[in-house]
């Protein structure tokens, strides 16, 4: 079983209806915002964020019981390109993996959306703005805010599946046992994600900090060596 992208007939057709017209007003919004927002340097950028995030959700690891899980990339891509741009990646590598490779199912492709591109992206970057402005405003907190909301994404999105779940899910397992099992795995794969977002994050930190959607406005105190010399009277 694959931790997250959700199979056709796993949750009923009323309740992945109803997710998938969420999904296409919210990315809607964010194509709308996006064209607003975004530089015209940027746009490249999400591209190659987009092939960053399907390039790592390609690669499965064994989490428990069976479970692969993978990065989900919405806060990753979040920090980089800002939320609008973010969920629309994402959005676009959910789109290409259920069409392509039959990752998650297509009738399930609102439901995935909503879960992945949309909770990563949104409330994922909520968590980031917060913890970055408890941490200060500095460079090394933009990573770590990274990181601590990453790790808290799939959690939230394991939560929100839980409810799907209860609402129109096939009844095949209860609700308890789902809750259990999606969210204690998802703890486990939010590890994982944290420290590789950080880690990303922190990298084209080092290298191109204006390129980082995150790290607007944060500002570092200006070193002595470059202080003002002081005149003499």
């Amino acid at each position: 079983m694959l931790a997250m992208h959700i199979p056709d007939g796993f949750i009923d057709g009323p309740t992945s209806l109803v997710a998938g017209l969420v999904a296409i007003a919210v990315i809607a919004w964010s194509l709308r915002m996006t064209a607003r927002t975004l530089d015209e340097r940027e746009v490249p950028i999400v591209g190659l964020v987009a092939a960053f995030v399907f390039a790592l959700q390609m690669l499965n690891f064994p989490v428990a019981n069976g479970t692969s899980g993978h990065l989900l990339g919405g806060v990753l891509a979040a920090v980089l390109v800002g939320p609008y741009a973010g969920a629309l990646a994402v959005t676009v590598v959910l789109v290409v993996q259920a069409l392509l490779f039959a990752d998650g199912g297509l009738s399930a492709l609102g439901l995935n959306v909503v879960n992945m591109a949309l909770v990563g992206a949104y409330a994922g970057y909520g968590v980031f703005l917060l913890v970055r402005r408890l941490l200060g405003r500095s460079a090394p907190s933009v990573a770590t805010a990274a990181g601590v909301a990453a790790f808290t994404a799939p959690v939230l999105a394991s939560i929100v599946f839980t409810v799907e779940y209860a609402i129109g899910g096939n009844d095949a397992v209860s609700i308890g046992a789902v809750a259990g099992s999606m969210m204690g795995v998802h703890v486990l794969i939010g590890i994982g994600e944290g420290i590789i977002t950080a880690i990303a994050v922190g990298a084209v930190m080092a290298t191109r900090p204006d390129l980082v959607y995150g790290a607007r406005g944060v500002t570092e105190p200006e070193p002595a060596s470059a202080a003002a010399p002081v005149g003499v009277s």
